[in-house]
C-alpha cells in the first residue's frame, strides 16, 4: 500500500483523482486549506501551502512513497516544497500552458519547453510562465520527479466557465468571437485526467509527459458540437475561450508507450456539451 500525499484535490478533476487513488488501495493524505472536505476514507490537513512554517508543523514527522502537487503555480512554491515534504517521488499537475512560447505546425514533444531561465523574485508569474518554473525547480531537486502537463480540460462541472461560455451564447443565438483562423489544441475530459493522474502518481517514471485526448479541437469545432449552424464573429483581441491564434497539439506518444489508452475527444465531446447545459 503506497502513503500518497495529495496537495489540493478539493473540487472538479482533483476529487476524482483523489477517489481514484484511494479506491486503489492507496493511504491518501490530502493537504489543502479546508475550503471542502476530504473524500470518505481519507486523511485530511489543513495548512497554507505558502506558509512554510503552516505546512511543517501540519505534516510533522509524515513521510510518503509520494506527493501528488495539484496546486503548484510559482518557482518560489516549488522551492518550498522542496525543502518541506518528505517523499520517494514528487509528481507535479502542469498545463499545455507551459508551451506558450512554442511555435511549430507539429505536435508538441515534451522537450520543446526551455527549462530556463527562473526568477525567484518575481512579483507575480503568469500562468503557464510560473508553471514552467515550478517545473524546473523540482527537476534539478535530488527526489524523482515527473510533470504532466494537462491539456486544456472540458467538464460539465467546470468551475471556469469556459465551456459554458460557448453553449450559453450559442444556444441565444449570439455569435461566438474567436480569431480569423482559429487553430487546434489538445483537450481531454475531466474524467480523464484524474485517471491518468491517479495512473502517474502510482507509477514510477520520471519527466515531463503530456496527457490528452486524441482529436485536436479548435473553437469552430467546439462551436459546432453545441449549435448546427454556430454564429462567429472574427476579433482581434479578447477571442473566446479556446479560440487560438497558434497551433498548439499535443504529442501524447510518451505517455502512450509508458502504458496509458487515452480516449478520442468524439467519444464525449457531445455529452460533455449536454452536461455544460444542466449545470
Amino acid at each position: 500500500m503506497k502513503k500518497v500525499l495529495v496537495l489540493g484535490g478539493s473540487r472538479y478533476f482533483g476529487r476524482g483523482v483523489v477517489e481514484r487513488l484511494r479506491d486503489a488501495g492507496s493511504d491518501v493524505t490530502v493537504l489543502n486549506r479546508g475550503s471542502a472536505p476530504a473524500p470518505s476514507g481519507v486523511a485530511h490537513l489543513i495548512a497554507d501551502r505558502d506558509d512554510e512554517a503552516g505546512l511543517k508543523a501540519a505534516l510533522g514527522s509524515r513521510s510518503f512513497d509520494v506527493v501528488l502537487d495539484q496546486v503548484c503555480y510559482t518557482p518560489v512554491q516549488a522551492e518550498i516544497a522542496r525543502r518541506v515534504f518528505r517523499t520517494d517521488r514528487y509528481v507535479m499537475t502542469s498545463t499545455i500552458e507551459v508551451y506558450d512560447q512554442v511555435r511549430t505546425e507539429t505536435p508538441m514533444t515534451e522537450s520543446l519547453v526551455s527549462p530556463v531561465p527562473i526568477d525567484l523574485g518575481a512579483s507575480s508569474y503568469d500562468y503557464g510562465e510560473g508553471k514552467r518554473q515550478a517545473e524546473t525547480v523540482f527537476a534539478a531537486g535530488d527526489t524523482p520527479f515527473a510533470s504532466v502537463r494537462v491539456a486544456h480540460v472540458l467538464g460539465g462541472e467546470d468551475f471556469t466557465g469556459r465551456l459554458r461560455h460557448y453553449v450559453e451564447r450559442l444556444d441565444a443565438g449570439d455569435a461566438v468571437d474567436v480569431h480569423a483562423e482559429p487553430r487546434p489544441s489538445t483537450f481531454i475530459h475531466a474524467s480523464e485526467i484524474a485517471d491518468f493522474l491517479s495512473w502517474a502518481t502510482l507509477a514510477d517514471f520520471t519527466g515531463p509527459v503530456n496527457a490528452g485526448s486524441h482529436g485536436a479541437l479548435s473553437a469552430l469545432d467546439i462551436a459546432r458540437a453545441i449549435s448546427v449552424e454556430p454564429r462567429f464573429r472574427v476579433v482581434e483581441q479578447d477571442a473566446s475561450p479556446f479560440s487560438f491564434d497558434r497551433y498548439a497539439v499535443l504529442d501524447t506518444s510518451r505517455a502512450t508507450g509508458l502504458g496509458f489508452s487515452f480516449s478520442s475527444t468524439t467519444d464525449w465531446l457531445g455529452e460533455t456539451v449536454e452536461d455544460a447545459r444542466k449545470a
